[in-house]
This record gives C-alpha cells, sequence and structure tokens, in this order.
C-alpha cells in the first residue's frame, strides 16, 4: 500500500517489513524499493517500538496501513527513505487515530514532516470510520508543533501522560484545507 504526495512516497509497512528493518536492512531496502541511508532509524524510534510494530503486524495482516509507514524521497536512482511514522493502531470507537512522525536529522526542516503527516491524515480521512486524527508531543518540541499547526491540527490540551501536549483535527476541519495528496 502506497500514498503520494507531491515529494514523498509513503510505504505501508507489513509484518516482513517490519521484521526486516530490525534484522537485515538490505531486506528491509528490497521490500520497500527504497535504499536505506547510514544512521537509520530516524529519531524517537527505540528497539520497543520496532518490536512492537513486528508484533501488531504479525497479530493481524489487516492492520497493515494503521502502524508504521515509511517515507521515502525520490532519488535520481532510487527511492530513499528519510523517515517513518504511523498510527497507534486502529481507530477508536468514536472514530479517533493518533499519528506520529519522525524524520532523519539530515532532512529535517524541509517540511517533509509536513507533508508526510498531512498524507497519513488524508489516508485515514479516507475511512469513514474515523471522525478526529490526534498527535501528542513534548511542549518544546517546536518542530513537531509546527508539523500538527501545519496539517490544521489545533491545540486540544494536555496529552495522555505528564509533560505532553495533544493537538487534534477533525474530519469536517480537514475537508477545508487543499489536499495533500498527489
Amino acid at each position: 500500500m502506497r500514498v503520494q504526495t507531491p515529494r514523498l512516497e509513503l510505504i505501508a509497512s507489513t509484518a516482513e517489513m517490519a521484521r526486516a528493518e530490525i534484522e537485515d536492512r538490505g531486506r528491509l531496502a528490497r521490500l520497500t524499493g527504497a535504499r536505506v541511508p547510514a544512521g537509520w532509524p530516524p529519531p524517537l524510534n527505540d528497539a520497543a517500538s520496532l518490536d512492537y510494530a513486528v508484533r501488531y503486524l504479525e497479530r493481524d495482516p489487516a492492520n497493515v496501513g494503521w502502524g508504521v509507514w515509511y517515507f521515502a524521497l525520490p532519488a535520481p536512482a532510487e527511492l530513499l527513505l528519510i523517515g517513518k511514522g504511523g498510527f497507534k493502531g486502529r481507530y477508536s470507537p468514536d472514530g479517533t487515530v493518533e499519528v506520529g512522525y519522525s524524520v532523519m536529522e539530515d532532512k529535517q526542516r524541509q517540511g517533509y514532516g509536513t507533508e508526510a503527516a498531512g498524507g497519513m491524515i488524508a489516508w485515514a480521512f479516507s475511512h469513514p470510520e474515523v471522525n478526529r486524527v490526534i498527535a501528542e508531543t513534548y511542549p518544546d518540541l517546536r518542530a513537531s508543533i509546527r508539523v500538527m499547526e501545519n496539517n490544521g491540527m489545533r491545540f486540544l490540551g494536555i496529552g495522555s501522560e505528564e509533560g505532553i501536549v495533544r493537538y487534534g483535527i477533525t474530519r469536517n476541519e480537514f475537508a477545508k484545507r487543499p489536499s495533500p495528496l498527489r
């Protein structure tokens, strides 16, 4: 499953891709069709989150799309993985889903995080069951907050843990914005 934005290709991870990310980066490159850069994964992706992604996708292959997405930048000869993000599972009974994102440090401050998050939000809202997309971050991570605000998300208050803030956007609010997809 792939989503196109103006500059990126977003690739939904399968269980096989998630396992390859842990075990064999060469296999991840073959499966995604994109070069995996030195220093992979991007910030805030630890062993526990990688392990969780594998278990989530292995438990139910229908979870593809509701887990990890890889962000690939077309390079002259190939795609290049520049970040990853995704959802913390399927939408809740009230139609809320949480999105997250991270971009390799050398690709930050170029709008890729905003573009990738916008593509994932658009994909989520393509499912009629989704009514709201939220994201959480630390209040001192200004770049992360800019990504949310650039996608029309507004401050909702405190997040799920102490010291975390939450932003969100509804389906109706998102519908009033230009499409982030190509």
